[in-house]
């Protein structure tokens, strides 16, 4: 018997909370159930799995790691040598830990970086258990990379894909991913009595069930966001068709524009509307807003009756149709012309082109994260080689199609630890459904590519990089960026894992005409949608150099966003203003309202 505190007696023993045990039991009971449903459809799914599958991609890593495990061997002193200052690494965290358990402050053998959000959490700091598991993490993470850095005896394109991998496999095996070993998801469990376990399993359900291909893992609320509603709103009408693309044309907002139009060619890898989305984002509308007549192409989400449609396709009935149009509807010769990441890539190889042909309509061109030459392209490389475009075309040879799910599962892998991990936490494990985010819907709705087209452009691009040397031939003229001399303003983001920077930069020194060079803060879309308004990143600008280093050095830093620099850079090539275009009174009669319909068939 306890007696009581105040000293009047004893007092039963405190009773086991039945009621929250109870719960805890039945909520494994539906653990175990949803969990069953779970791993019969994912059974499924692996014995659909084509030649390009999550198999293959373990075969490659396995490959490329096993070069670097080969050379470590081969040379077993030093093997020896790395191991040892890896046991070291464990016996003084081991060390101060014990001393830590025994009251006394020490301070971390490691500690996260500021901008690493997976031990945000207070508790990876103040519980011993918990900082012990994080620190042994980060020691052998940082052990691992070290290793493979200083891997000798293997070219670096094995090295680079050795990175990748260990990239992908160290972010999967973080304690934050782990139930057990991630304090917020224990605290979670035992005060919603595993209700968020529940809950993570039907997610994972609900994913399985949208994801005809590889798992989409939802990374925004879907239900609250709709193209033409709230996405994709700036007024416009759509003015021009054909198999593969709309053209859109905007409704001016000022009495007068500038005389020569805008044309902007986006990625057909997604969709458009990135350059519009909520209106407070919309690089389309504050581009009508600052006296620009903007054009924008929307791309087909193709199927497989576009399985033969190629580069040439999408050059010719794509942006020189395009053009044409904009021609005819203003009766006017010279445009300006605006291309985004491959949007951009086609974009220059069209202007290439159109130099061959004395064509000069393109009076200037806006780059934006684009490269043409891929010298320096980045991680995507390591999916550029022989065997895996082998598989790959494969795959789409069945298809006549890329579904773009596997497009955006590489854009992913690129950065692991921000666009996967954390969402399968959130969403699996503490059972939370995703905030919406206009930018991440827009990421999620992906967007076919047709065989032909997306072959030549992996191939001739990415592998064998002809343009950038001169040995590209399309619709039989050989292409030279040299001849291409109209003013261009090229756009780099500093941390972009899609387009590196140092890539873009290399590509700039291509052309054989002006070329204004910008670096933006932030990533492949963060840095390039970024509006004045909300006073965001940074960027540079500089004189000419050889090298981005070189560049960097001697750039000036200037505060938030780089679209007021553009427009007037674009400006100044644009004409006299004249009154403002009605799209409804040009030569071509409109189809439909803006966004119209092909941007809205999803995957």
């Amino acid at each position: 018997m306890d007696q009581r505190t105040d000293g009047t007696g004893p007092t039963d023993p405190p009773q086991p909370d039945v009621e929250r045990m109870d719960a805890f039991a039945q909520n494994l009971m539906r653990l175990c159930g949803e969990g069953a449903r779970v791993m019969s459809a994912v059974a499924e799914r692996t014995k659909s799995e084509g030649p390009y599958s999550v198999a293959t991609e373990m075969s490659e890593a396995l490959k490329a790691l096993g070069e670097v495990a080969k050379q470590w061997v081969s040379e077993p002193a030093k093997l020896a040598e790395a191991q040892r200052d890896l046991m070291q690494s464990y016996s003084e965290l081991w060390a101060r830990s014990m001393r830590r358990w025994l009251g006394e402050k020490v301070d971390p053998v490691i500690a996260p970086d500021p901008t690493d959000n997976r031990f945000s959490d207070p508790e990876w700091t103040d519980n011993q258990l918990f900082d012990f598991w994080k620190q042994a993490y980060l020691l052998t993470a940082r052990w691992a990379e070290g290793l493979t850095e200083k891997t000798e005896g293997i070219d670096e394109q094995t090295r680079h894909k050795a990175m990748f991998h260990l990239e992908q496999m160290l972010s999967a095996i973080s304690p934050s991913n782990f139930p057990v070993t991630n304090p917020v998801v224990v605290r979670t469990t035992l005060e919603s009595n595993a209700e968020n376990l529940v809950q993570g399993m039907q997610h994972l359900a609900e994913d399985l069930a949208r994801s005809p291909d590889i798992l989409r893992i939802s990374q925004t609320d879907y239900s609250a966001f709709e193209v033409g509603h709230n996405l994709a709103t700036t007024p416009g009408k759509v003015v021009f068709e054909n198999d593969i693309l709309q053209l859109i044309q905007y409704q001016p907002t000022t009495e007068q524009v500038y005389e020569r139009p805008l044309l902007i060619v986006p990625p057909w890898i997604n969709k458009y509307y990135v350059l519009d989305l909520v209106p407070q984002k919309s690089l389309i509308k504050w581009a009508v807003d600052q006296g620009f007549t903007v054009f924008v192409i929307s791309w087909v989400n193709p199927d497989q009756r576009l399985a033969r449609k190629t580069f040439e396709d999408y050059m010719r009935e794509g942006i020189l149709a395009a053009l044409e149009v904009v021609n005819r509807q203003l009766s006017l010769h010279y445009v300006n012309l605006l291309g985004y990441c491959v949007g951009g890539t086609l974009l220059s190889a069209t202007l290439a082109y159109l130099a061959n042909k004395g064509d000069d309509r393109i009076a200037s061109a806006t780059l934006l994260t684009t490269q043409v030459d891929f010298t320096s392209a980045g991680d995507l490389m390591v999916f550029i080689d022989e065997a895996q475009l082998s598989a790959l075309n494969e795959m789409m040879s069945e298809q006549g199609y890329l579904d773009g799910s596997r497009m955006s599962a590489v854009f992913n892998m690129l950065r692991p630890r921000d666009l996967i991990w954390p969402y399968v936490v959130n969403n699996y494990l503490l059972g939370k459904k995703p905030l919406p985010f206009d930018l991440l819907y827009w990421n999620s709705d992906s967007a076919r590519l047709p065989a032909l087209n997306h072959a030549f452009y992996l191939r001739e691009f990415y592998q064998l990089n002809k343009l950038s040397r001169g040995e590209m031939t399309l619709a039989g003229e050989k292409l030279d960026l040299k001849k291409v001399t109209i003013p261009i303003y090229q756009l780099a983001c500093r941390d972009d894992h899609i387009a590196p920077a140092a890539s873009v930069f290399l590509g700039s020194r291509l052309f054989g005409g002006p070329v204004r060079f910008v670096v933006a803060g932030s990533g492949h879309i963060a840095g390039v949608i970024n509006p004045p308004a909300k006073h965001k990143y940074q960027y540079w600008t500089g004189p000419s150099a050889n090298t981005l280093a070189e560049w960097l050095g001697q750039a000036t830093e200037m505060p938030g966003s780089w679209w007021p620099d553009w427009a007037t850079w674009l400006a100044g090539l644009s004409g006299e203003k004249v009154p403002a275009r009605d799209p409804t009174h040009g030569r071509y009669r409109p189809l439909e309202d803006a966004p119209g319909s092909y941007v809205k068939v999803r995957t």
